[in-house]
């Protein structure tokens, strides 16, 4: 079985990564997922770029169609329920063959978490 080796590379794949990564609104780690490298190394290279003053490397334009493809696969909008979708805390409990279906404003959770606490002591 041979050594395992490092990968490398290129100053432009680095580059592509590190312009991918400043875009507003791109995760670093979604910038490395989709460039199939680790988070930690994407960011190492972000900061190297900052540190050398944009030497170059960030002001190179990345490919629209690069960006397209790391942002459609990092970003996956989701649609949060609002406060008025939920307006109470419905707890089901059930031992045995007994059930009991327990329901609780949202504004009390506190209240209803002290319960809980009580109920499962």
């Amino acid at each position: 079985m041979g050594r395992r080796r490092r990968r490398t590379h290129s100053d432009e794949f680095k580059a592509t990564v590190v312009a991918a990564c400043l875009q507003p609104g791109v995760s670093n780690a979604a910038v490395a997922l989709a460039h199939g490298i680790n988070a930690n190394l994407a960011r190492r290279w972000v900061r190297e770029a900052e540190m050398r003053g944009h030497g170059g490397i960030v002001n190179q334009p990345m490919a629209p169609q690069a960006l397209s493809n790391a942002v459609s696969a990092a970003f996956v909008p989701m649609g949060m329920p609002t406060s008025e979708a939920v307006p109470e805390i419905r707890i089901e409990l059930r031992r045995g063959a007994t059930s009991a279906v327990v329901s609780w404003p949202t504004q009390a959770a506190s209240d209803c978490a002290a319960w809980m606490r009580e109920l499962l002591r």
